[in-house]
């Protein structure tokens, strides 16, 4: 078998930022190479159709009650395949739960977002130890949301952009000309979020993607405030969000891994808190830094005036091994230590999740036949408690 061509080396006395520029645009082509081989140019990604088991699930009714509405000529019809099954797109579900809304005896039993006095929901997702599960977090409570009939804003505030990569983006091909929130938050002429947010192919689900731009809010902020001029840093994501508040009834802000401005701007326009932790001890200790410097900086942005009040905040174990003893300790000791903040369920390690990703999937979006059923319902199972238990504190923060 040949071997592979190999790269550029870096030899004595050579410049080491363009070794790194030579392994960042060889890396770039062959990220694009396999994006093309996935998704071809003249492509979009699309969600796949959902059995009327899944479905079913979805909306809390027996399968046999959506078979009888199909029978009925009421609501969507589904796609009928060869061995009899029914299958839905998201449209279809979303139509359902109109359908099904319109007949309910309570408001909100399949349509559940915000009513006219409830406020918007935004949730920053944060933990700045590499490796925590924050973006998978992101997105798989994100999507959930979306398919529950919420509507969602997904933010993507991590300049590496992975929430974005997971939903068809790759940040150095697809926004060359802007298109971050950094063009509405920008202190020079900063234009309306509407303007950059993107439909995705999740029903009920928009996104604003990131990329490297993101670094430049960390760069300008610290010479508007040397000129006196950025005082209200912390309002900007804020602002911004104000403008479509309307729409949504969740947005979800994944964050970078750092505290810096752009973190601070996110946490000052939450409503809710979720930190995500691996159960290591090295992870936990992090954390703890975490924790402090967090208090620390939000302490003097609500001294400036910023609003530090939260309908709620979470701690999700991520990545957790049940069979794993030391994990088990250190959940023992987080859920000890911080009681209800801590969620009661956990994401499990599974290579459902993981290998989803390498084809920049979620669980949410492939085919459960790629896995053996144990492990595709366990690692589902999993999200799902998780993600309903999230949306159960929206609910309860909305008083219901």
């Amino acid at each position: 078998m040949a071997k592979p061509a190999p790269g550029p080396t870096l030899r004595r006395g050579e410049r080491i930022d363009k070794l790194v520029g030579e392994h960042a645009a060889r890396l770039s082509e062959r990220l694009q190479a396999h994006r093309n081989e996935l998704y071809p140019p003249d492509a979009k990604k699309a969600l796949r159709k959902f059995t009327s088991g899944e479905v079913a699930q979805l909306l809390g009714v027996k399968d046999a009650y959506l078979r009888k509405l199909h029978l009925d000529g009421k609501g969507p019809s589904p796609e009928i395949r060869t061995n009899g099954r029914r299958y839905y797109s998201p449209e279809d579900i979303q139509n359902l739960r109109q359908f099904l809304e319109a007949g309910a005896k309570s408001p909100g039993t399949y349509v559940p977002g915000r009513r006219a006095q409830d406020h918007l929901q935004v949730i920053v997702v944060i933990n700045f130890k590499g490796g925590s599960g924050k973006t998978t977090t992101s997105a798989h409570l994100a999507q959930k949301a979306a398919l529950d009939g919420y509507r969602v804003l997904a933010l993507d505030l991590d300049p590496q952009a992975s929430f974005s990569g997971l939903h068809g983006f790759q940040p150095e091909f697809d926004l060359l000309d802007g298109g971050t929130l950094y063009d509405a938050i920008r202190y020079d002429d900063p234009c309306p979020i509407a303007d950059i947010i993107q439909r995705t192919y999740f029903t009920n689900l928009d996104i604003v993607p990131g990329n490297l731009d993101l670094m430049e809010f960390e760069h300008d902020t610290p010479r508007m405030l040397s000129r006196g001029e950025g005082s209200l840093f912390f309002t900007r994501v804020g602002q911004a969000l104000s403008e479509v508040e309307e729409r949504y009834d969740i947005v979800v802000i994944d964050c970078p891994p750092q505290l810096g401005f752009l973190t601070m701007s996110a946490l000052s326009a939450a409503t809710a808190v979720l930190v995500t932790v691996h159960p290591q001890m090295l992870d936990v200790m992090s954390m703890c830094q975490f924790l402090l410097m967090t208090s620390n900086l939000l302490g003097v942005v609500s001294e400036a005036g910023g609003d530090m009040s939260y309908d709620w905040l979470r701690y999700v174990v991520t990545r957790y091994e049940p069979g794993d003893g030391p994990q088990n300790q250190m959940v023992s000791f987080m859920r000890g230590m911080f009681g209800e903040h801590v969620l009661n369920h956990s994401v499990l390690k599974s290579t459902a999740i993981s290998d989803a990703a390498i084809t920049k999937q979620t669980l949410y979006e492939v085919e459960k036949t790629q896995f053996t059923r144990a492990t595709y319902e366990r690692a589902m199972e999993s999200l799902n408690a998780v993600n309903d238990e999230i949306t159960g504190l929206i609910q309860k923060a909305w008083g219901r």
